[in-house]
């Protein structure tokens, strides 16, 4: 092998060693380091070398430096199983389908240059262009698919099945074209063989996009499901409160006749019978009464069975909030925010022991506008933890942003807290 080789061989594993780290990273949400990428460009170099003592075909190499990225993936980056299959079988394909474009344009333009010496200033252009192309094709495949933990990345078994057949389509071109065709004789196939590989780069990345549309689709579909379940929640909270409010105006309409009922009882020594009517007109006062009193009779049943539900988990609760009487908020956004604030807070409080359950909701006018923030304990991690985007939070973020307010979320090491900002500049 001659000194050229050995530097073309160097930089192109160097390159593949980059552009897959940097993929397989990105699209499941980690970080590459460079040791990540240090490591495994040793491994590729040693199993290049050793498949190469053992004279084996080129789709087992392929394979071999597929199961290595894999690997990395698996083990290094910490992703799930069917994560380091899809992302190792794309960022393999990609790199190999841009190689074989390359070639076929290299076989096609640069017959004219062999014996020059600019062949080789030629083939290390061809070679920085087959990575050109491959990031150009990751920047695509990122924009439209996660496979990020917590992303809904449904039926990612078919992106899978689809990744492998496009690769062995392309393995089985690069087989057959540059092992057993003749150059010189047959120039017109390699024109062909491009052609071929520019239509199946298309498909491939139509599926993707395709793919991206669909759980898109879904994810947009759950939301809307889970929202409506949401609805169908918060109208019980708002059909309780007018029920109350209707059983309170009733209680106090007739207060004067208890009271002349209690007159009667005490003018004719009656204290015992007292005794028990007071007892019952404590029982209707209690029913009727909120065990939170925000200014807000449909907030305070919600926040009144939230509670309820920690307090059966052991979860220590406080609560501490006045709503402006007439804010211009609706009672079912109102709900939207308490309810998907507090069953998040409780979700985060049930991975964490007993003695550390702890939710603390906090209210306050600030001018204009009103601030709220959920605040609940949550489990150790790291000391700046990435929060997750789900329905519940993107429900606040868009309740939030119809008021002209926002959203902020902030995670340290074993604390979560939600604050809300809404605009009730509309009070009359």
């Amino acid at each position: 092998m001659d000194w050229f080789s050995i530097f073309l061989e160097v930089f192109t594993l160097g390159g593949l060693s980059i552009l897959h780290i940097v993929f397989v990273a990105r699209i499941s949400g980690k970080e590459g380091k460079i040791w990540h990428m240090a490591g495994y460009f040793l491994m590729l170099c040693l199993c290049q070398k050793m498949l190469v003592m053992m004279k084996v075909p080129d789709f087992i190499s392929i394979a071999a430096e597929m199961l290595v990225l894999y690997i990395v993936s698996r083990d290094v980056l910490e992703n799930e199983r069917a994560v380091s299959c899809v992302s190792s079988v794309l960022a393999i394909y990609i790199t190999e389908l841009s190689s074989g474009i390359m070639n076929s344009i290299e076989i096609i333009t640069f017959g004219s240059y062999v014996g020059d010496p600019l062949l080789y200033l030629l083939i290390i252009l061809a070679t920085a262009a087959s990575f050109a192309l491959s990031i150009c094709c990751y920047s695509f495949v990122l924009k439209f698919i996660s496979l990020e933990e917590g992303v809904f990345k449904p039926y990612i078994g078919l992106l899978l099945l689809s990744g492998l057949f496009f690769c062995s389509a392309e393995l089985y071109i690069l087989q057959t074209a540059y092992t057993y065709v003749s150059v010189k004789v047959e120039p017109g196939k390699h024109l062909m063989l491009l052609s071929l590989q520019l239509l199946g780069l298309g498909a491939f990345l139509c599926t993707l996009y395709a793919y991206g549309r669909a759980c898109s689709a879904l994810r947009m579909q759950a939301a809307l499901f889970s929202l409506s379940q949401a609805a169908q929640a918060q109208k019980s909270y708002v059909v309780e409160a007018q029920l109350r409010y209707e059983k309170t105006r009733a209680f106090r309409h007739d207060f004067k006749n208890h009271l002349s009922v209690l007159d009667g009882l005490l003018n004719t020594d009656r204290i015992e019978e007292a005794k028990d009517y007071l007892k019952k007109l404590e029982a209707v006062s209690t029913a009727l009464s909120f065990p939170y009193q925000t200014g807000n009779p449909v907030v305070d049943i919600l926040l009144g069975e939230k509670v309820e539900l920690a307090r059966l988990q052991g979860i220590r609760t406080e609560v501490s909030l006045v709503l402006p009487k007439v804010c211009g908020i609706d009672d079912f956004d109102l709900c939207v925010i308490f309810a998907n604030g507090f069953d998040n807070a409780i979700e985060a409080c049930q991975l964490m022991e007993d003695d550390k359950r702890f939710i603390s909701i906090r209210g306050e006018r600030q001018g204009d506008f009103y601030m709220l923030e959920f605040q609940n304990t949550c489990k150790l991690e790291s000391a700046a933890d990435t929060v997750v985007m789900g329905t519940g939070l993107s429900n606040i973020q868009s309740v939030a942003e119809k008021y002209h307010g926002a959203m902020l979320t902030e995670k340290t090491k074993g604390l979560f807290r939600l604050n809300v900002l809404l605009n009730i500049s509309g009070e009359e």
